[in-house]
């Protein structure tokens, strides 16, 4: 038995079969053996281009050297700490760093570029406004986590239950994450357990959208007790959905009028993946709070919530030997080392200006793609480089199979890529920001080949 064989049937025996997709004839999936920068070896030695630098993980790279060296390192000298009760200098570290990158660097970024009326004036329960540009930190795990510890703060800050969240909005699938990501099909068979106190508007894609977003947002403001308003600058389990310019500082104002929170869930789009440090700088907006994860560490687990210092103070309490939100590893030692040296990476490779100008690339030549007598109809979108290709059948319905047959086709020709959107129609691009020009422009054309090569084959 093959290795990949043997690792597949043995997660068949001992995994959840929730979790895995096996196709029956073999397709899929790959068992990742090793990774390095933007290539990944699998079990059997193939050598394989990542499109999705594993779900936006790998920013600067997959085991970045001089990431890796700062995760054995500080795993030789310290591998775990007692988060909440005796802290470690690397915890303390981070916390000062992500302060820095974020709120006290919008400070900045504010007082240079701003106009007065989209500077953040978002009150909390006790009167109190910004007073110093900086923000606190609560570490997490996972995404969801970083999440969740917004969805209380904004509950402790504002004394309002309530959150305005988008339609596609994907925010992790832990119990109360779940109640502000849009799609049935995860929320669905938990709804008996779920508070509900997600409230969902349409996420808009073009200007026109705007003035009914707004209407039904204030409307909700109005009606319900709303604590802050959650958001993805850009959707990406969604199916790449990239709003118009105007829609987070419309947002802004809301937020502002009402007494609400701003949260921005940039787990995905923040370290670079849209051409900035973090998405919300396309639009000049500065958030209340904001979820960070994924390519903070480079590949270790953990994430960050990250306040307005005053904010935070007014949400939580002064520890009297109890926290009231908590974990074993929160903060843990390896993870905050590798995220010091990622966002070190992130600087010294300069890969958000890398990031901007090869998405504009990137998404020129997924613009044109042509394929010449095709059965369906493809459409591109994106940001920086977080890009999306949809594919739709000729009656605009979602060309959903079509999509996973082109990703498959791609995977033997050794390219890894990712299906997104409610209908899995959309393939997402989301390489490392160590690609090359040349390694995106291989990727284009082979995906041209195969739509045009396999055009209508691809429907049967």
């Amino acid at each position: 038995m093959s290795k990949t064989k043997k690792v597949l049937q043995q997660l068949r025996d001992f995994e959840s079969r929730n979790i895995l997709f096996l196709e029956s004839d073999g397709s899929w999936p790959i068992v990742w053996e090793r990774a390095r920068d933007v290539h990944v070896w699998d079990a059997n030695g193939k050598k394989y281009l990542d499109l999705t630098a594993a779900f936006g993980v790998a920013t600067a790279g997959h085991a970045n050297p001089r990431v890796v060296k700062a995760g054995q390192r500080q795993l030789a000298r310290l591998p775990h700490a007692m988060g909440d009760v005796h802290p470690h200098a690397r915890k303390a570290e981070l916390a000062r760093e992500l302060s820095r990158i974020t709120f006290e660097r919008w400070e900045r970024f504010r007082k240079d570029e701003l106009h007065e009326s989209q500077k953040s004036t978002a009150q909390t329960k006790s009167g109190t406004r910004a007073t110093r540009p900086s923000g606190k930190v609560i570490f997490s795990n996972s995404g969801f986590e970083a999440v969740e510890s917004t969805l209380k703060t904004a509950m402790l800050a504002t004394g309002k239950p309530g959150v305005i969240a988008f339609s596609g909005a994907y925010h992790g699938l832990g119990y109360g994450a779940l109640n502000v990501t849009h799609r049935d099909f995860f929320r669905g068979p938990f709804h008996n357990q779920l508070r509900e106190f997600g409230h969902f508007v349409l996420f808009p894609e073009k200007s026109g959208d705007l003035t009914a977003v707004e209407w039904a947002v204030g409307r909700l403001l109005r009606r319900e007790r709303i604590g802050a308003i959650l958001v993805e600058p850009v959707q990406a389990r969604g199916g790449i959905n990239v709003p118009p310019e105007e829609f987070l500082p419309m947002l802004r104002k809301l937020c502002d009028e009402h007494g609400a929170l701003l949260v921005l869930d940039e787990i995905y789009t923040g370290f670079g993946r849209t051409g900035k440090w973090f998405a919300c700088e396309h639009s000049a907006v500065v958030p209340d709070l904001i979820c960070l994860g994924k390519a903070l560490t480079g590949g270790f687990p953990l994430s960050a919530c990250v306040g307005r210092a005053d904010i935070m103070d007014v949400a939580w309490p002064e520890s009297r030997g109890e926290a009231i939100h908590t974990s074993t590893f929160l903060g843990n030692p390896v993870g905050c080392a590798m995220a010091l040296a990622q966002i070190a990476e992130i600087q010294r490779l300069n890969l958000c200006q890398r990031s901007a100008g090869l998405g504009e690339f990137l998404l020129s030549a997924l613009g044109s793609l042509r394929i010449p007598h095709s059965a369906f109809r493809i459409s591109a979108r994106g940001l920086g480089l977080m890009a999306g290709v949809e594919l739709q059948l000729p009656d605009g319905k979602p060309a959903s199979e079509v999509t996973m047959r082109v990703i498959k086709k791609m995977l033997r020709q050794g390219f890894i890529l990712l299906p997104e959107g409610e209908h899995a129609n959309v393939i997402s691009f989301t390489p490392p920001l160590t690609i090359t020009r040349a390694q995106l422009a291989k990727t284009v054309a082979a995906l041209a080949e195969v739509l045009t090569t396999d055009g209508h084959g691809l429907l049967h």
